[in-house]
């Protein structure tokens, strides 16, 4: 049942694959992929733009950007939507599979489906798909073996290194493993504590050095938390902004929903599954982004507990092996799920299925410019991305760690028409010599009245402006 639950989602997701492209930084990190395939190395300093152009670089999401690299080919998105649908399929079957002792998979795919609504937000071609699975895998463990007063299998390490070549997400697996052992110690008779936690904590220790099985090594959790340090700046990004509830959506309807129901029930909770539930819900509030973790973790959290409160663990484990079918129609019904979905894979790759949603490839203004060899343009990041993917030298982009907090703010400062001398600064300082912005951004405007500037080209997507003095330069190499 796990694995016909996420064989649907999956067909479900390849069905709507244009809502996994929707976000330029899909672009660049495919660049970055196929410069590490093209080159057999990894990436240490900036090398996509010309303000960073030199600086200390690690990329944390290497292998799923080569994976996305591998399923790409130039104008068709197939690849890149089958990879990520193959990602969501894998975590729902995951989801089902860590419920079944407690949840029949009929009533976990109806939980199920409003937990995938709920995060679809975040849905994106991006590494952090590829990760989804192996976190829901990973904490899962660690949840079960919580709820079995035992430490955690030795097998979740590899899932760890993995996790960690994929996507800089797994310091939050790092940081759950302390809570979730609180609570498998809590529940522990007293004598057995102080063996159980010396079986924790060196788990802990393995799992951090796990964590360092990357081509970066020790680097690689010092690295994913630079983002951490922007301060101000995370505020500013969509994905790193806290929850909104101006008006109500799913995420807020679950939080609602989850007070009425603890109302409701009398399900008493234990300390250190309180602190758990807490953090989650926390770590949502604070970022939008988060959200799906919150989705996916928060009924884990809280299975063994409900269950118990209704004394249902026993019954559904019954039923599950009075009613487990045969090897061998198991084996058919698998065959039969695989052929269904490969023949549905195959109608859906083909080149004109999927297509970029919105205007995140200005295509006519950046050919205008390379014909006129532009080479330091100032452009929104979401237009940084294409740029990187057509071989040009950005002045901001996606990896906002990279160009640090101070540099972020002022880049909003300057796009959105808060402050003009910062816009006049950046512009002289890094010796600007044209302009690609999004119509909708204020700068595009404020542009069209600076002296020495002109305006060359303007569409549904972007203006282009020029300095007035600026002849068109020479050819030279990037």
């Amino acid at each position: 049942m796990p694995f016909c639950i996420g064989a649907l989602v999956y067909m479900f997701f390849l069905g709507v694959g244009d809502i996994m492209l929707r976000d330029s930084d899909t672009l660049w990190q495919i660049k970055v992929g196929q410069w590490i395939l093209e080159n057999r190395a990894l990436p240490h300093t900036d090398i996509y733009s010309f303000t960073r152009a030199g600086e200390a670089w690690f990329s944390s999401s290497w292998l799923a950007q080569v994976l996305f690299a591998l399923a790409y080919e130039p104008s068709n998105w197939s690849g890149a939507v089958i990879l990520t649908s193959l990602a969501i399929g894998a975590t729902a079957a995951i989801f089902i599979y860590l419920l079944e002792p407690y949840l029949e998979p009929a009533r976990a795919f109806v939980l199920l489906t409003p937990l995938l609504a709920m995060s679809m937000g975040h849905f994106l071609a991006r590494p952090h798909m590829l990760a989804l699975p192996v976190m829901l895998a990973f904490v899962g463990g660690l949840l079960a073996a919580a709820d079995r007063r035992t430490a955690p299998s030795w097998l979740l390490l590899p899932l760890m290194a993995l996790w960690a070549n994929l996507h800089g997400g797994f310091v939050m697996g790092l940081a759950l493993i302390g809570p979730i052992g609180l609570d498998a110690l809590a529940s522990t008779e007293r004598k057995d504590r102080f063996a159980l936690a010396a079986r924790w904590a060196l788990f802990g220790f393995a799992a951090l050095a796990a964590s360092c099985c990357t081509p970066y090594g020790w680097n690689t959790p010092l690295a994913t938390t630079k983002i951490l340090g922007l301060g101000k700046a995370l505020l500013m990004i969509p994905e790193w902004v806290p929850a909104d509830f101006s008006s109500l959506d799913l995420f807020g309807a679950s939080l609602l929903g989850l007070i009425a129901i603890g109302y409701y029930s009398g399900v008493v909770l234990s300390w250190t599954r309180i602190l758990l539930l807490l953090g989650l819900v926390w770590a949502a509030l604070n970022h939008v982004r988060n959200i799906e973790a919150f989705a996916m973790l928060t009924p884990l959290v809280l299975a063994k507990p409900f269950a118990d409160h209704w004394g249902v663990t026993r019954t559904v484990a019954f039923r599950a092996a009075e009613s487990r079918p045969s090897l061998a129609l198991t084996a058919i019904a698998a065959l039969a799920i695989v052929a269904a979905g490969w023949s549905i894979t195959r109608s859906y790759a083909t080149p004109s299925r999927y297509a970029f949603i919105g205007n995140h490839s200005p295509a006519a203004a950046v050919d205008l410019l390379e014909r006129r060899h532009a080479e330091r343009i100032f452009s929104t990041a979401p237009i940084g991305g294409y740029l990187i993917s057509r071989n040009v030298k950005a002045f901001i982009d996606g990896r906002a760690e990279l160009y640090g907090e101070r540099f972020v703010l002022d880049y909003f400062d300057a796009i959105e028409g808060k402050n003009v001398d910062t816009l006049l600064r950046l512009l002289e300082t890094y010796r600007i010599d044209a302009t690609l912005l999004n119509t909708t951004v204020p700068a595009s405007r404020i542009m069209d009245h600076l002296p020495g500037w002109k305006r060359l080209y303007a569409d549904d997507i972007v203006v282009v402006h020029v300095r007035d003095d600026a002849p068109a330069k020479p050819s030279t190499s990037r």
